[in-house]
């Protein structure tokens, strides 16, 4: 079964590393940078093809010769991609932050047959399936709570950071509104805000903030209070608010010495050296997801807990192996037609099949990615 993987990024290669280790696989990625497609060659089961994906009809025509996409775009081009793809009448499994609703292709994926699996990374992806499977086991649920971070093992100066997935998607981060779900009720508010301090075990004090995490989900769950915030190190979130207050982050050009120049895109020339995971730099990912409520009449809470470290045998960052790998696996029970669902597909439908969460527990455990589960009654 040939399978494309279509971007060569920080994601993009680790998904492409696991699912060649399936020989039922034959395994391709495309990507514009020429050096990344020579890397991933090395490993004499992956092909590469250098191909410009925001190119006008590319994609359509390049994944035509497969059976199946895992896209790891930039957010930007995710529309972009989705589009192209299901044009194509192929079946794709997605990680891309994209601020666009792909359910307005939901008709398009029905019409040409597609499955495609949205939002299917660590969160969004596995924060939703958590979600929806915890939601299922109680007979109500009241409220859901996700705190997710990738940060860097080693604190420094200034900004206590490193980019551990795309860089243009950690600004959309600070910048998207945050969607919420207070007493039923959709709520938007600034991202950056409310910001708390959380003790984590292990790890320490962590501060989180409003991120727009929860996505599909405030659609799809039955929940009448649901927030997802974004860890980092205490103190970082002052610095990116005194940046976006003072309009580092705008996209609408200004002049500067007769020049016309976005102020993002000086903010990213400068910063992003600073916050790229330099070698011999390694990393962590912490993921929290409670969904309180009651069952058989008590108050209940169940609790998926991830410590996830860089993996040294391979030197492969956490936030790239707990991202790819739930991407890779769903498109494995696409590919093999375990999961088949036509339409535009949030990846917490995959937590309402128990069968294809317990697969997937368990193959990500095998990766040593594990997911451990709390369950308290009072």
């Amino acid at each position: 079964m040939k399978i494309i993987v279509l971007g060569a990024g920080l994601i993009g290669k680790v998904a492409a590393k696991y699912l060649v280790e399936d020989v039922n696989f034959e395994v391709s990625v495309a990507d514009k940078n020429p050096e990344q497609i020579e890397l991933l060659m090395k490993n004499n089961r992956i092909n590469g093809k250098v191909v410009d994906l925001s190119k006008k009809g590319a994609i359509k025509n390049l994944v035509k010769d497969y059976d199946m996409v895992l896209g790891a775009v930039p957010g930007f081009l995710g529309m972009h991609m989705m589009k192209e793809v299901l044009e194509a009448g192929k079946n794709i499994v997605d990680i891309s932050f994209t601020p666009d609703d792909y359910s307005v292709l939901d008709e398009l994926a029905k019409k040409n047959g597609v499955t495609a699996v949205v939002d299917c990374g660590v969160a969004p992806g596995m924060s939703n399936i958590l979600a929806s499977h915890a939601a299922r086991e109680l007979d109500k649920a009241e409220s859901l709570l996700i705190l997710v971070g990738g940060l860097p093992q080693v604190r420094q100066w200034p900004y206590e950071y490193k980019i551990v997935f795309s860089p243009i998607d950690v600004i959309e981060e600070y910048t998207r509104p945050a969607r919420f779900v207070e007493n039923g009720r959709v709520v938007t508010k600034e991202a950056l805000t409310d910001i708390e301090l959380v003790d984590f075990p292990l790890i320490g004090t962590l501060e989180a903030f409003n991120t727009d995490g929860l996505r599909t989900l405030t659609k799809t769950l039955n929940i009448p209070n649901m927030k997802e915030k974004t860890l980092r190190f205490p103190g970082h979130t002052e610095k990116m608010k005194i940046l976006k207050e003072t309009g580092f982050f705008n996209k609408k050009p200004i002049e500067v010495n007769n020049l016309k120049v976005r102020p993002v895109d000086v903010t990213a020339k400068l910063l992003f050296p600073m916050w790229k995971l330099k070698k011999g730099e390694k990393d962590f990912t912490v993921m929290r997801v409670e969904v309180n409520g009651k069952k058989k009449g008590r108050p209940t809470k169940i609790k998926y807990s991830l410590l996830d470290y860089f993996d040294e045998k391979t030197a492969t960052t956490s936030m790239a192996r707990t991202t790819a790998c739930p991407a890779a696996i769903i498109a494995k029970l696409v590919a093999k037609q375990q999961f088949i669902y036509k339409g535009i597909c949030p990846p917490e439908y995959i937590g309402n099949k128990p069968e294809l969460f317990k697969i997937l527990l368990e193959e990500l455990e095998k990766k040593g990615i594990v997911y451990e589960k709390f369950v308290e009654e009072s």
